[in-house]
């Protein structure tokens, strides 16, 4: 006797249909699973045979073959139990063999027949959907599941047995419903930073226009509290950018119990951080936090800390948005669209430069120490500012009359101009860029001026003009000014000979 039924595979965030193909045959007993199937998935015979044990069920004593087609597609994971667990019913006549046709499942078997949840429940749920099939999948699972919505079945079984009764009629089960959306972590608010109003700012312009930016400063100059208060101010997630993050952060296995939030991902990786770890990747392959980042903020802490090599690895997710992992046994891509939020100390010992005193490694500590940060990295990140540290008159100053609210009342009417443009500041390019962010005449002569001076190269000159179209929006002004030119350009720090990174030039308008 055969028997099918179906189940996912995931390449990066994307879901292909596997057809799980059974067959009883004569000859030598023995249970066979082909279809480049990784060493979790050959594990399910034992999984799959403890749980019909538990539910009274025996495998019979014949040639099991299971195939997963299309069989050149590699296979891995523990969420073939269910499929192959039903595909063996509907062979042995336990279940009605037309019924499992109708269904993609995934799931994971415990030794007592339970089903247990697995990453990458919404994006199978999606598929099932989007190919007219119904969707089972374990009990803790199904409010996940839930959020692909669609008017086909959804079944959440919690075990084997309650699955085999619903079939036959003995157990109806109910459809499960989505989780809760949530309101995510508590933001911080902008009013307990004293003093650092230039920095406050550049957090206002980069959120407006999804900036990349970094922050330079000495220990305790408040570089990280700042970055903290970042997801504050930048507006919800959409419905589409929702489901986007939502999907990734299932594959990864993040989503607790189904439970969604709008507040934007803000990511920040250790800088012991591997290749693997923030871009994806490892034996099997898993989103970066890169692609957890999509949509929202990964903020690199101590950014020359970080393995050269590894801050190299961002160059290619920067420019394209997607995190691309090439393998001898395929290619794969997830969402990797990112704000990039950085922050490092002039030096290794900190101090270089502030308030006279002298680095205590010497004249090369900085330049060493900042070259750790490649051109072509530094190249991509359009607000670069220098964070003086915070004096004893800063921290004595009352709290500021403006918090995160009030910031983020300006950045969400700024994002409404652009969500009209349909993209961010930060990735016009070509003829948007042109018809968006061309300057004014005494604009387009300072700039040119300062490309020849700051030594700007041609994506250095462009990301000016993007800043300088966010300060635009955030006036609410419809051409680029001048004055928006030079204040673009004292957020970027110029090229200077013997070091990574100079001080900006202090263009005023």
């Amino acid at each position: 006797m055969s028997a099918c039924t179906y189940t996912a595979s995931f390449e990066g965030a994307q879901a292909h249909p596997v057809q799980v193909q059974v067959q009883l045959t004569g000859g030598t007993p023995a249970f066979i699973i082909v279809g480049l199937a990784d060493k979790a998935v050959g594990e399910s015979r034992e999984r799959v045979r403890a749980a019909f044990a538990a539910i009274g069920l025996a495998i019979p004593s014949k040639r099991v073959i299971i195939n997963l087609a299309p069989a050149d597609r590699p296979k891995e994971g523990s969420h073939y139990d269910l499929p192959i667990a039903i595909g063996l019913m509907a062979a042995m006549g336990v279940l009605p063999p037309e019924a499992a046709q109708e269904w993609l499942a995934m799931g994971e078997l415990g030794l007592d027949g339970s089903i247990a949840p697995v990453p990458g429940l919404l994006p199978g749920a999606m598929l099932a959907h989007g190919q007219g099939y119904g969707f089972i999948c374990g009990a803790k699972g199904g409010a996940e599941a839930a959020w692909a919505g669609g008017d086909v079945g959804l079944l959440a079984p919690a075990s084997l047995i309650q699955l085999v009764n619903h079939f036959k009629g003995r157990q109806v089960l109910t459809r499960p419903v989505p989780g809760d959306m949530i309101e995510g972590a508590v933001y911080k608010d902008l009013r307990d930073v004293r003093g650092q109003e230039t920095a406050k700012r550049a957090l206002e312009i980069a959120a407006a226009g999804g900036h990349n930016l970094l922050f330079v400063g000495p220990p305790g100059a408040g570089k990280s509290m700042l970055a903290e208060r970042l997801p504050g101010i930048l507006p919800p997630l959409s419905a589409q950018e929702l489901l986007d993050v939502s999907t990734i952060q299932s594959v990864a296995g993040l989503l607790d119990q189904g439970r969604l939030t709008r507040q934007r991902p803000f990511r920040a990786p250790h800088h012991s951080a591997s290749m693997a770890a923030l871009v994806g990747g490892g034996n099997r392959i898993r989103p970066g936090e890169v692609s957890l980042a999509h949509n929202g903020v990964l903020f690199l802490d101590e950014l020359p800390e970080f393995h050269p090599q590894v801050l190299d690895s961002l160059r290619q997710p920067l420019e394209s948005g997607q995190a691309v992992i090439a393998r001898a046994n395929g290619r794969f891509s997830y969402p990797a669209r990112f704000q990039l939020i950085a922050a490092m100390n002039p030096c290794r010992c900190g101090w270089a430069g502030e308030n006279g005193e002298a680095c205590a490694r010497g004249a090369k500590c900085a330049e060493t120490y900042q070259a750790r940060v490649s051109g072509p990295l530094m190249d991509r990140i359009d607000l670069q500012l220098d964070i003086p540290p915070v004096t004893a008159a800063d921290l004595a100053l009352p709290p500021s009359a403006e918090g995160t609210a009030e910031v983020a009342a300006r950045v969400l009417a700024a994002r409404a101009i652009q969500d009209e443009r349909g993209c961010l500041n930060a990735q016009l390019s070509g003829d948007l860029l042109d018809r968006y962010a061309r300057p004014d005449e005494a604009g387009a002569q300072l700039l040119n001026q300062a490309a020849q001076h700051m030594g700007l190269s041609a994506r250095g000159y462009h990301r000016v003009l993007r800043v300088a179209r966010t300060l635009a929006d955030l006036e609410g002004g419809e051409s680029v000014r001048r004055i928006h030119i030079a204040e673009a350009l004292s957020n970027r720090r110029a090229k200077a000979k013997g070091q990574a990174i100079a001080r900006p030039l202090g263009f005023v308008g």
